[in-house]
């Protein structure tokens, strides 16, 4: 768990830093490009990766956005062998967006109607 949480506290630092910068291009070609993991794991070891994403954005010395949380969930689920995707969308009145994770159509970091709220913009 510990390595876990080390691993999704550096992710949240990458993405915050691409986040910063600006560089969307970055930020979506880390998450996208992602190769799958070997491993096959278990409904518990996606979970756990979930808490430990959680956990560290307890941690992290700011405030964490949805779209960095959700694509430091989505990298650390695909290294280790779920077809994971982050999932972008966006409401008009009022008008929000927002970030989340599916796994095989089910969200695995939030609320599980977030398709009913949000208009899926894209999905990487």
């Amino acid at each position: 768990m510990l390595t876990l949480f080390i691993r999704a506290y550096l992710l949240l630092m990458y993405f915050d830093f691409h986040l910063a910068k600006r560089n969307f291009a970055a930020f979506y070609g880390k998450v996208g490009n992602c190769p799958l993991g070997d491993t096959t794991v278990s409904e518990n070891a996606i979970q756990k990766i979930c808490s430990a994403v959680d956990l560290a954005c307890i941690w992290y010395w700011k405030e964490v956005l949805c779209l960095q949380r959700s694509a430091a969930t989505t990298f650390l689920l695909k290294q280790h062998g779920v077809s994971a995707q982050l999932f972008i969308g966006a409401q008009k009145i009022p008008f929000r967006a927002h970030a989340w994770v599916e796994v095989d159509g089910r969200v695995v970091n939030d609320r599980p109607y977030m398709r009913e709220i949000y208009a899926v913009l894209d999905r990487c």
